[in-house]
């Protein structure tokens, strides 16, 4: 009897060890596949996160995943591209593992790297550069109707700031207050670049800030509209303030960039980036990525592909930490020694 009890001791005690081994070993494939927090996982079916309907990075994510799909031969490889905040949230989600790709700012990906403004105390050692896209410009909207001729003119008016978890509102408070205008000054909108036209067309805003690609289509498509797009510039003092204190360059919309704009715009700029994970997203994986965006780009029909090269696949980028894939494609092409 006593040896029965004991051999059925050991037989539990078995079968207790191996469903807690099975039970642990489904629990880690599940937070993998999903994208968890802990983002160590290598994955082949990435998420790239983009930017509000009416941006560039939207729509420009969406070709960039059908690039990718059409170019890369990797067993159960795909790319999803989804709708977000842009920058900030985009690095934050790649950081957390919930994005294996996206596409921000190079000034919010030096802050995050530095550890300054919303990334303060936070690590996001695993988000590398897999190459810079195109410069983008701060435009500051408003409508000749509005009466609005300097940025000096939106105190007390109603301004779209853009969308929480982008770059463009912290550029538009930071370039706000170096006219001397500060936070309930104004009543501001968080509103996508796509929301924004709307509602400066139907003139429930007065002004509209956004970080974007130039020409932009939400722009063109404001103009088409109205046909009084009014750009206010950043000049003077206040462009000299925001340059020395941040990441942004100044520069010029030159005349023509739209077929409607006669004059200059004297504004900002920054140099979009397309980053990855680099504890989800193969050195391999990677490294065809950079390979056939740069190689590429021009089957994707957007107009800021054709700013998509090898000869700035890294303005703006250069001390930041690249994903291991792409510099391995960088030093094949030449392009990094």
């Amino acid at each position: 009897m006593k040896k029965y009890s004991w051999l059925m001791f050991v037989l539990l005690f078995t079968v207790s060890l191996f469903l807690s081994a099975c039970g642990e070993s489904g629990t880690s494939g599940s937070a993998g596949e999903d994208g968890g927090s802990d983002g160590g996982e290598e994955m082949t079916n990435l998420t790239m996160g983009t930017g509000s309907v009416g941006g560039v990075y939207y729509p420009l994510g969406g070709e960039m995943a059908n690039l990718f799909a059409d170019n890369i031969d990797t067993e159960g490889f795909d790319v999803s591209s989804v709708e977000s905040g842009a920058s900030v949230e985009n690095i934050a989600k790649i950081q957390s593992g919930d994005f294996q790709l996206g596409i921000a700012q190079n000034t919010t990906m030096i802050n995050a790297v530095e550890g300054m403004g919303e990334f303060e105390g936070k690590d996001v050692g695993n988000v590398g550069v897999i190459g810079s896209l195109y410069p983008e410009a701060l435009q500051v909207v408003t409508l000749d109707s509005t009466g609005i001729e300097s940025i000096e003119d939106l105190k007390g008016k109603k301004v779209a700031v853009g969308p929480p978890g982008g770059a463009t509102r912290e550029a538009a408070e930071m370039v706000l207050s170096a006219y001397g205008i500060e936070e309930g000054d104004y009543e501001a909108f968080e509103e996508g670049f796509g929301d924004a036209k709307s509602k400066l067309q139907n003139n429930t805003i007065d002004a509209s800030f956004a970080v974007v690609g130039v020409p932009s289509s939400t722009t063109d498509e404001l103009d088409a509209a109205t046909g009084e797009v009014k750009f206010l510039n950043i000049e003077g003092d206040a462009l000299d303030e925001v340059v020395a204190n941040s990441q942004y360059e100044a520069y010029t919309v030159e005349p023509g960039t739209y077929e409607w704009q006669e004059e200059p715009v004297e504004t900002i700029t920054a140099m979009a980036l397309l980053l990855g994970s680099t504890s989800q997203v193969s050195e391999d994986l990677a490294y065809e990525m950079t390979k056939t965006l740069y190689e590429n780009a021009g089957d994707m029909s957007i107009a800021q592909a054709k700013l998509i090269t090898q000869d700035s696949a890294l303005t703006g980028a250069q001390d930041l930490p690249l994903h291991p894939g792409a510099e391995k494609y960088f030093k094949e092409a030449g392009i990094l020694e």
